[in-house]
């Protein structure tokens, strides 16, 4: 299939809507490196990206190859995506927060050809010895006319690290199809969450995951709307922000409603002539209705993973909403779907199983990834009978909703992000003095999930100790934040980690302080 990429379909909006709005970053967020907001319509971002395109052609860049960009939430982010995609080059966005061993896995791995980098974090990445490092001023302005590559759907246009089930993370790679289906099926909802030329989206979430890379950039360009990129989420001055930027769409996660219910109630709160829905997902259910009285917006939950893409989403946008009862909506006609026991055979409604999503139609795997970079076995395994497998438990109610239950894989979600406890555990047993372990999640109020950790010592340690070890090494919000040293685990008749149990044993030690609480010393990596 072919003819269409990420950016052809940019230029085409560049052509309808011209002078409009397309990406800007708030004063609040662009403050400490511009002194003001940052503005481009779609005249000077097409501007702007073929300067960038010019300069990436000088440098002998091929279709098919990777470029890494370290540039944190900033609009270059895009700028650079569109450019490279004209070249049929794809990106790799780093989470320049990641720990070095992290970071050095992603880039190594994803073969990237160079790194693109904010200068504050070129010296770093440069230090991890993998690939070139370059910022923006060595991109040198370029009069040669480019050669853009043909625009084929099926080309690879990024590559994005999520944690799995096993090991370290693992790249997703995300087609031109990939990124211009999510677009269409976003502006295509109706509803609640109809979108137009006139809507102007304003998001904290960082450009190195699927939902602002993918998902609102792409509806945005497609319908001619605006996508306003903050910096980070700035509780303080959130509402002003939405206030001052004219924002009728947000984009936040469950632990950013958890902390705007905290704030002292204002005069100003209700925000139902102005915005017409919060996209939040992973919402505590009990937060969800009292969001909605409080600032008069509807507060839409949802839900996909990296890997399903377009083909397997679903979002609770109309009516029944069912709000607080963990309703993610009714499946769409393009999708086909599934929910089993442990053995794969189909449960009754009602009962929770694991969901089984698919495309509709001869090619079951459309809309979703283009399999996991390096790593067919996995690829196969979560498409195991035709199906993927989420890992996620599902019920159907009477009405054909879907309610998110749990997670059967063993996948903690903390503030929006995904961690693998595999991964932790690998990290925890390079301690000398760890001998085994088992981590899992608990519950927390404001974050959805926090990470937890059994551990068994060669003698006595201190749990910050151990907690230090993992911040060397990990993303910090991967860290335990709570330690509890235990003689044994429990195990089950085949000798592995009984993991229902020790989740049962974790909540329990939080509830009679059985454990280290560490929480507040996980806090992010500054450059």
């Amino acid at each position: 299939m072919s003819g269409r990429s990420v950016y052809t379909a940019f230029q085409a909006a560049a052509g309808r809507f011209g002078q409009r709005p397309f990406l800007r970053t708030p004063a609040i967020s662009a403050a400490s490196y511009a002194g003001d907001a940052i503005e481009y319509t779609y005249e000077s971002a097409q501007a702007r990206v073929n300067a960038l395109l010019s300069s990436y052609a000088a440098r002998d860049l091929q279709a098919g190859q990777r470029v890494a960009l370290a540039f944190d939430a900033r609009l270059e982010v895009y700028l650079h995506l569109l450019a490279l995609n004209a070249l049929g080059v794809s990106v790799v966005p780093l989470n320049a927060g990641a720990s070095d061993e992290e970071l050095r896995h992603i880039i190594g791995h994803s073969d990237s050809r160079f790194a693109v980098s904010l200068p504050e974090h070129s010296a770093r990445l440069a230090g991890l010895d993998i690939c070139e490092v370059i910022t923006e001023d060595d991109l040198f302005d370029s009069s040669a006319e480019p050669v853009c590559a043909d625009p084929d759907l099926n080309r690879e246009a990024a590559l994005l690290y999520t944690s799995g089930t096993t090991g370290k993370p693992k790249g997703c790679m995300l087609s031109n199809e990939y990124f211009l289906a999510i677009g269409e099926w976003y502006i295509g909802l109706g509803g609640i969450c109809s979108l137009d030329e006139h809507d102007r989206l304003l998001t904290p979430l960082p450009p190195n995951h699927m939902n602002a890379l993918c998902t609102s950039f792409t509806a945005m360009m497609l319908c001619g709307g605006c996508v306003i990129q903050l910096d980070r989420f700035h509780p303080r001055t959130w509402w002003q922000t939405v206030r001052e930027e004219q924002a009728t769409v947000i984009h936040c996660l469950g632990v950013m409603t958890a902390i705007l219910l905290t704030l002292e109630e204002e005069a100003g709160d209700d925000f139902a002539g102005q915005v017409k829905f919060c996209f939040g997902p992973g919402s505590d259910p009990k937060h969800q209705g009292a969001f909605e009285q409080r600032f008069g917006i509807a507060l839409i939950e949802a839900w996909a993973m990296t890997e399903s893409g377009a083909g397997g989403m679903t979002i609770a946008c109309e009516e029944p909403r069912h709000v607080g009862t963990r309703c993610i909506g009714r499946p769409v006609d393009t999708m086909e779907y599934r929910i089993v026991d442990e053995k794969d055979n189909d449960v009754p409604t009602g009962t929770p199983g694991e969901l089984l999503v698919r495309s509709r139609g001869d090619n079951s795997r459309r809309l979703f990834f283009s399999g996991y970079y390096k790593d067919e076995a996995a690829t196969e395994d979560g498409w195991k009978d035709g199906w993927w497998h989420t890992g996620d438990v599902i019920r159907e109610g009477d009405d054909g909703s879907l309610y998110f239950v749990d997670r059967r894989k063993n996948v903690i979600r903390r503030s929006g992000e995904n961690i693998a406890a595999v991964e932790v555990e690998a990290v925890l047993l390079q301690h000398p003095e760890v001998n085994g372990c088992a981590v899992c999640a608990v519950p927390d109020e404001i974050r959805g999930d926090e990470v937890f950790a059994f551990l068994i010592v060669n003698q006595p340690t201190e749990a910050r100790a151990i907690f230090d070890h993992c911040m060397a090494h990990l993303t910090y919000f991967k860290v335990p934040g709570y330690i509890a040293f235990v003689d044994e685990l429990p195990l089950t008749a085949s000798q592995k980690v009984s993991r229902g149990e020790i989740k049962g044993l974790a909540r329990a030690a939080v509830d009679g302080g059985g454990c280290a609480d560490l929480r507040q010393h996980k806090k992010r990596k500054q450059p």
